[in-house]
């Protein structure tokens, strides 16, 4: 029998079965967990340790991580998590600050916050291909918005960029790069980025969302965030490459960058300076338990085996006679957006024209030859409409 779970869940009831309830979010998950392949979140780590252990009780890690009074649960781990963090990005150790967030919008607030507290005058640029929380949180600080363009495949049109800001050279400039936007994994060039801003001497803010990308770049050393990169801040998922199975991120912002609010709380007997006050001390436990499970080298070792099945899935899937493509640095897979029984089947991220899917540690050869077999199978029966051409990516896959 199917359970009407809405019905089953209504707290109107006095005969709620809540095992059942449960049960059928458990099930339900684990049927669709072999096909669930459009949205990044690591499957390949164990966290069972922690959550077995904690779980239990309440890990509340209240105002900023480096104060040592108050309710402190796991904020030793919190602030492990951030010097490991902050030292794979070879930020200065005598200028970060950090906290563990709720995820990659709380970081990219958090950072445009503390850059805006600092340049209330700025105009704030971001990308159309950047994440969606960003318009969101420029809405929400009441700052000036300059849109600047990308190129199909997600990465930002640096003549734009410089175009843009030429002609607001009198106002301080915020500008927000993405490392890995959310439909090709792109990532923008900082180094371009800080070039501009410094040729035309630029007061302001350069923030990465690197809410999918960051730590695998970093580990890669390709992302860094020491004096030459000119980066202020950045944003990183925790629930992504470490596959915390809460949301959460961590932000770092360099410590001259900010002018916080440093409001001691009495009855908290601590300094507020992050945006939720309170937050989720077990998300920390999680994020310093992936790190310390495996360490660099075992990190390192899982981008790239990700890697290497993405590329097999741009292989398979061409092999179809359908297109894919993705970044030589992404998990991400591009594709047109398959016919129906394609879609209804396998849980791809799709914006119009364009599907992907995303495979992050755990995805395996297996699914990838499942998702091929039923795309080959689609595409041999008579399609609707001609095939939409698929963006050119500036890099060769």
């Amino acid at each position: 029998m199917t359970l009407d779970l809405a019905a089953a869940a209504d707290l109107t009831r006095d005969d709620i079965d809540v095992n059942a309830v449960l049960d059928h979010l458990i099930h339900t998950a684990d049927a669709a967990a072999a096909t669930s392949i459009g949205y990044p979140g690591a499957v390949d780590l164990d966290h069972t340790p922690v959550i077995t252990r904690l779980a239990a009780r309440l890990w509340n890690n209240i105002g900023d991580p480096a104060t040592t009074g108050g309710v402190a649960h796991t904020r030793v781990l919190e602030q492990a998590v951030i010097t490991w963090v902050a030292d794979l990005l070879g930020m200065p150790v005598d200028d970060r600050w950090g906290y563990v967030t709720t995820g990659g919008t709380e970081g990219n607030l958090s950072a445009l916050h503390a850059a805006y507290r600092r340049w209330p005058t700025a105009r704030i640029y971001y990308s159309t291909a950047a994440h969606y929380s960003i318009p969101k949180i420029v809405n929400m600080l009441g700052a000036s918005t300059v849109v600047v363009r990308a190129h199909p495949d997600g990465d930002m049109d640096y003549d734009d960029l410089a175009a843009q800001i030429r002609k607001r050279r009198r106002w301080p400039a915020i500008v927000v790069a993405t490392a890995g936007t959310t439909m090709t994994e792109a990532v923008d060039d900082t180094t371009r980025v800080h070039a501009i801003l410094t040729d035309y001497s630029m007061t302001g803010h350069l923030h990465v969302d690197a809410a999918l990308s960051g730590i695998p770049l970093a580990l890669d050393g390709q992302l860094r965030l020491d004096d030459a990169s000119g980066i202020s801040s950045i944003a990183i998922s925790g629930h992504k490459f470490f596959g915390v199975p809460t949301p959460c991120g961590v932000v770092l912002i360099r410590d001259s960058a900010r002018t916080p609010a440093r409001q001691q709380i009495a009855y908290t007997a601590s300094v507020d300076t992050t945006i939720t006050g309170s937050r989720c001390g077990l998300a920390a436990a999680l994020l310093w338990h992936a790190i310390a499970a495996h360490g660099r080298e075992g990190h390192r070792w899982r981008a790239s085996h990700a890697r290497s099945i993405a590329a097999y899935a741009v292989e398979q899937i061409r092999a179809t006679g359908w297109t894919a493509r993705r970044w030589p640095h992404a998990f991400t897979v591009v594709l047109p957006t398959p016919p129906e029984p394609v879609r209804a089947k396998w849980l791809l991220a799709t914006d119009g024209p364009l599907s992907h899917l995303i495979c992050m540690p755990g995805i395996t050869r297996g699914q990838i030859d499942a998702l091929a077999a039923d795309l080959a199978a689609a595409i041999q029966a008579p399609i609707p409409h001609p095939r939409t051409p698929h963006p050119t990516f500036t890099t060769a896959p």
